[in-house]
């Protein structure tokens, strides 16, 4: 390099601890004919496209990175740019047509240059929806500003015009592709130095960005920051929340080209084009440093001897019977038990002593309870005690009853404890406050838990399948997709509840007054932090997002209009007033199913008061977030070493220590954090 690359101020590592060396990064791969594009392939590797000596066709190549060299994979190619990865394929941007190449090199033409609507000047850049394999490319025209547009290419090589300069007057020279969702795609403006986003459905376009002078590459990270790099002025910046200003990330560069992330997450890959080098810079926003770095933490067993009373793994049939432990919870009265209930219709107690030996059957409601494996969001959902259990003996629990015409349908019921046992619910007690109707088996929700106000909240899913069909997370007289908030010690007329008078939409006759959030598919779990009263919630995201939310009074969470940070279907929309984005989000590539936990206020830990912990169900990853209440962003989401073991639930004892629970055939099916090698 010519010149030292250098950030904009001091940017913290990842790690958090210490500063980014000045200059802070070198170029990792040198010597390359103006590589332009880079992306990463289904094997992790790196890919790069390389154009060779300009103006000279079939001296272009696409590169891979083996054993920190950039190797042939295919040669002879005219003017190979824009790359991106589908499956098993690359596909290409050369010149005026687009390439299909597999992994051992071999070079299909996918759609030939009379293959487009109108003949191809300058193919650039390339993105791929990753859920269809719809290819989109982009034509930068003639260099001046003329005859640029964006093409749409199915599968099956078929072209339509995305946009061009009839459909959008104002496109100079289109660049930078990436996709914004599943239904939008991010077009960087290399002439006007304009950020667009553009309707698939309609192919209608906004404006979201401007002032990047010489636009070319476009990449998200795996939490909703958006990069830009600029060729002109050799210049990375990073949007870090949608509708923020371009902040500048790095400069020095000669020639930025298309960028992407590396196979960690943590850095962007930067093609300098006229150095002819590969760089790494990391991912993040200057002045808001996030600490990744793992914490000395991983999961053990807690209470390794216990017995479950009555559960068997194994049905008399030779059947395997997972126990399947989604609420660990306490009933506040001072007695230190814990209650455990169970998916499949029980409530155990036990003393909250590691040493503890045995359960004992609180409730049992299994012959009322609806479960299956195959429809495993259904069952004993959630459990609540009353904040006056040690006066009144009244809890509440959440399942899918079989009791029903319906067998799609939830209840919430009151139960109370027996006169003469405190360990025994009284089995003939049960009065049901709400029965809620859901359309498919999925997206119940099910999380109960009082708010420091005495209140009863309730979390409901969307009702199920893809896309919300019925759109009830928008839909106010709906209860699905809601958290409800209500009054348990009064009731209304016609009612055995009441409704708060400083409900959101009391006095609104278009929505259920019971709602107190809205525009959520499916929390799975919600929590208050018994410090601060804050309600947190994880809604577990579709395509390609999942988020953590918390909570606010009358708040719309956006579902189905956005996703995470990001618009959401033919409906969807860029960020907005009324809608509340969430404050953290994790990409598809990193988990695909959040279960959320709480804020950890116990004794054992102290370097995690404070912390909000989760996981993701698919991937048994866990962490422990920090959001930063005066800086409105998160300032640590770091992982605990985990067992890679699915994580259904998490639990709260009275103590404040936290747990962790899975399905198990072993009776283990309850963990803790703990100091690393303890």
């Amino acid at each position: 390099m010519k010149r030292a690359l250098c950030l904009t101020a001091i940017l913290w590592s990842f790690a958090g601890s210490r500063a980014v060396a000045d200059p802070p990064f070198k170029p990792f791969i040198t010597g390359m004919k103006n590589p332009e594009s880079a992306t990463v392939g289904s094997d992790g590797k790196i890919y790069l496209s390389e154009i060779g000596e300009p103006g000279k066709d079939g001296d272009g190549a696409i590169l891979v990175i083996e054993n920190g060299k950039a190797t042939p994979l295919a040669k002879g190619l005219d003017d190979p740019k824009g790359i991106a990865f589908y499956q098993k394929w690359l596909f290409v941007a050369d010149n005026k047509r687009v390439l299909k190449i597999d992994m051992a090199g071999k070079v299909e033409v996918f759609a030939p240059a009379k293959a487009f609507p109108t003949p191809p000047l300058f193919l650039n850049d390339i993105a791929v929806d990753p859920e269809t394999g719809t290819v989109f490319v982009s034509d930068s025209g003639d260099l001046k500003g003329k005859e640029g547009a964006v093409y749409r290419i199915t599968p099956k090589g078929k072209v339509d015009t995305l946009v061009d300069a009839k459909s959008l007057p104002q496109l100079n020279t289109p660049n930078g592709l990436a996709m914004d969702g599943k239904s939008f795609l991010l077009l960087a403006d290399f002439g006007s130095g304009k950020l667009y986003r553009i309707k698939l459905a309609d192919k209608t376009t906004e404006l979201i960005a401007e002032g990047l002078d010489g636009a070319d590459g476009v990449a998200w990270d795996n939490h909703g920051r958006l990069f830009v790099s600029s060729w002109k002025t050799g210049k990375i910046f990073v949007i870090p929340r949608p509708g923020d200003q371009p902040i500048l990330l790095a400069e020095g560069f000669e020639s930025a080209a298309d960028i992407c992330l590396d196979p960690t997450g943590r850095f962007l890959l930067v093609p300098d084009m006229k150095a002819g080098t590969l760089t790494k810079v990391p991912a993040i926003v200057p002045g808001a440093p996030v600490d990744d770095s793992p914490l000395p933490l991983e999961t053990a067993v807690a209470f390794p001897n216990l017995k479950w009373a009555g559960w068997d793994s194994e049905t008399p049939e030779g059947k395997i019977l997972p126990l399947r432990p989604l609420v660990l919870t306490h009933a506040g009265d001072g007695s230190n038990r814990n209650f455990v209930a169970i998916q499949q219709g029980t409530v155990h107690v036990f003393p909250n002593d590691q040493k503890a030996e045995s359960t004992k059957v609180f409730l049992d409601i299994s012959k009322k309870v609806k479960y299956e494996d195959k429809e495993n969001e259904q069952g004993f959902l959630g459990l609540a005690f009353h904040p006056k259990y040690a006066k009144n003996g009244e809890f509440f629990a959440f399942y899918t009853t079989t009791k029903a015409k319906n067998p799609l349908t939830n209840v919430l019921s009151r139960f109370r404890v027996s006169k003469d046992d405190p360990n025994k619910a009284d089995p003939d007690f049960e009065e049901e406050l709400l029965r809620i109707e859901t359309p498919f088996w999925n997206h119940d929700g099910g999380t109960i838990c009082f708010g420091p106000d005495g209140y009863l909240y309730v979390a409901l899913g969307d009702g199920g399948k893809a896309d919300d069909p019925f759109n009830n997370g928008q839909n106010l007289k709906t209860l699905l997709g809601k958290i409800l908030r209500i009054d348990v010690d009064r009731k209304d007329p016609g009612k055995n509840y009441a409704i708060p008078k400083d409900n959101p939409f009391l006095d609104n006759k278009n929505a259920r007054p019971e709602t107190w959030a809205w525009g959520l598919r499916n929390v799975w779990r919600m929590s208050f932090d018994r410090k601060t009263g804050q309600l947190w919630a994880a809604d577990v995201g579709q395509n390609l997002y999942e988020e953590i939310n918390i909570i606010t009074k009358g708040g719309n969470y956006g579902w189905r209009k956005r996703e995470g940070l990001h618009p959401f279907g033919p409906e969807g929309c860029g960020p907005k007033p009324d809608l509340i984005d969430p404050i953290w989000e994790y990409h598809h590539d990193v988990g695909k199913s959040i279960t959320g936990g709480g804020v950890y206020r116990g004794k054992k830990l102290p370097e995690l008061d404070g912390a909000y912990l989760y996981a993701d169900y698919v991937t048994g990853k866990i962490w422990a977030l920090r959001y930063d209440e005066s800086k409105k962003r998160v300032v640590e989401n770091r992982s605990i070493k985990d067992r890679t073991r699915p994580i259904m639930s998490f639990g709260e004892d009275e103590q404040g220590e936290m747990y962790l629970m899975t399905f198990t055939v072993s009776g283990q099916g309850i963990f803790q954090i703990v100091r690393s090698g303890k």
